[in-house]
């Protein structure tokens, strides 16, 4: 299921996503984040020894919420499943990309011994208020 505006318009913004995993139990575990598309798919970037990925590692299904920054009526949701990883250079290259979209600069925060891994995240249902309709 190809990604619609709405959702690459958000994606592509300075919007938070909160990203839902699965945990062991069952429970879902919930994230704000930042995020981003490759047009196609989401992309979300994280390290490898965080919940989150042992989470999606375990259980591909992903449900992503993402929020636009300057109007809470405006929002994507993406029901998804993990089909692929990106890391080493390029992971790391993303969360500079992304931290500069985000806060202006390269990411400054430490970055564990594993690196970065950004998850794709391949669409399977898409629910949007299809606001851009109505502006």
């Amino acid at each position: 299921m190809p990604l619609d505006a709405d959702v690459v318009r958000l994606a592509k913004g300075p919007n938070l996503a909160t990203v839902v995993t699965l945990m062991p139990d069952g429970q879902p575990q919930a994230l704000l984040t930042w995020i981003d598309t490759d047009g196609e798919n989401l992309l979300v970037n994280t390290e490898p020894s965080r919940q989150r990925s042992k989470n999606i590692a375990r259980d591909p299904r992903v449900t992503v919420l993402i929020h636009s920054a300057d109007n809470p009526f405006d929002w994507a949701e993406v029901r998804g499943t993990a089909t692929g990883t990106i890391d080493g250079d390029q992971a790391r290259a993303h969360i500079d990309e992304l931290s500069r979209r985000y806060v202006g600069t390269d990411y400054a925060a430490p970055i564990g011994p594993d690196g970065r891994i950004v998850f794709v995240i391949a669409p399977l249902k898409v629910n949007t208020p299809n606001l851009l309709a109505s502006r």
